[in-house]
């Protein structure tokens, strides 16, 4: 069995991207505590799909994740993205002396797995289920959060982008097809634990997708470098094939 493999160093790396977010801040209450919450809106009619968007480090309010979640809502989709470090990103510490990373993401996780169940449930409270359908995109740390929501029953669809901390035991609790986009140098999702990941699904006969970006580290999805073509190819690939999955099962 593949060994579960944690945050590495590659999860703390950026590039910051350029643009303006058409988004907007919201606050969800959670047990009378306001998560805020990043919200992504298509044009048109009143929201069908919904995508729940689970952050790296960098939080739903990091600049390269609000730009990759405003796609997502110019191709028909309503996103939400929770911000389960309350304003204490990784950001806001990249050039701290001294800073205490384990403590700090010891913190953040327990905040994650605290909030997020709560916060999933209001939002299906807030748009309702009926004629809905529900996704959810993880990138980096929030993947294993994505599973556990996996795991309820909610989401038509799911897709991970270059995964950390995640195990083979908590894919095989998610019942939903899932697509893997995953970087060929990646020392927090390994092939091992990447091929041992397939074996089971396709075991259990599940429908999934893994493509797998050669040249990119992990991180491409969202902290890429635009100016090296083979990074901002792979990013845009990744968003690309997140919505033709989503597509795919929005019938």
């Amino acid at each position: 069995m593949a060994a579960t493999v944690g945050l590495t160093d590659h999860c703390f790396t950026t590039v910051q991207h350029t643009g303006t977010p058409a988004g907007q801040r919201i606050e969800i209450l959670v047990g009378g505590v306001p998560v805020p919450t990043y919200l992504a809106e298509p044009a048109g009619d009143a929201p069908r799909r919904i995508i729940l968007f689970f952050s790296d480090v960098f939080g739903a309010f990091y600049l390269n994740n609000q730009l990759v979640q405003d796609y997502l809502a110019t191709q028909g989709f309503t996103v939400l993205g929770i911000d389960y470090f309350f304003g204490d990103t990784y950001e806001k510490h990249l050039d701290e002396p001294g800073f205490d990373r384990p403590t700090w993401r010891d913190k953040s996780v327990r905040q994650a797995k605290e909030y997020t169940p709560g916060w999933v449930e209001a939002v299906k409270q807030r748009y309702g289920t009926e004629g809905v359908k529900y996704f959810a995109a993880g990138y980096c740390f929030g993947a294993p959060y994505l599973f556990d929501v996996a795991e309820t029953g909610l989401l038509t669809a799911a897709a991970v982008a270059h995964p950390t901390a995640l195990t083979v035991e908590a894919v095989a609790k998610s019942r939903v097809p899932v697509l893997f986009s995953c970087a060929e140098i990646d020392s927090a999702f390994t092939p091992e634990l990447r091929r041992a990941i397939e074996e089971d699904l396709s075991a259990r006969k599940m429908t999934y997708c893994f493509q797998i970006f050669s040249g990119a580290s992990h991180g491409f999805a969202t902290r890429g470098d635009p100016a090296v073509e083979s990074q901002r190819w792979a990013k845009e690939e990744c968003a690309r094939s997140i919505v033709q999955w989503f597509r795919r099962f929005s019938g």
